[in-house]
């Protein structure tokens, strides 16, 4: 899976929010500063071209969807990022996220029994 720009990342985030969107719908959803309708449907052609966006035509209108998963998506963004930088090791993911990030005492608490409930799961 090929990786999104940031700007196509942005345009991605309001589609999968909308799931589907015409033009219009799209360029509502940016706050302003909005940019211009040809960006956008230049950052369309990209992300149609990369395979994550299709659309349906309606005469002259292109509703606009999501190909991919934001979750798949997501999923394989991190899982590159721990093989790139961290030696393939999870773990070594975590200790990275857990101490050079400001967490809070409840959101590590939070994290704590998220992994302690998926240690349960494997347990089944």
């Amino acid at each position: 899976m090929q990786q999104l720009t940031n700007a196509e990342e942005q345009l991605m985030e309001h589609l999968w929010k909308l799931e589907k969107a015409f033009m219009k719908d799209l360029l509502e959803a940016y706050q302003k500063p909005k940019p211009a309708t040809t960006t956008v449907a230049t950052l369309l052609k990209r992300m149609i071209d990369k395979q994550f966006v299709a659309y349906n035509e309606f005469g002259n209108s292109r509703e606009y969807y999501p190909l991919v998963n934001k979750t798949d998506y997501f999923s394989k963004h991190v899982n590159g990022l721990i093989s790139n930088f961290f030696n393939n090791s999870a773990s070594q993911f975590a200790s990275f996220f857990t101490t050079e990030t400001n967490l809070s005492q409840s959101e590590l608490e939070e994290l704590k029994k998220i992994i302690d409930s998926e240690i349960q799961k494997k347990k089944k």
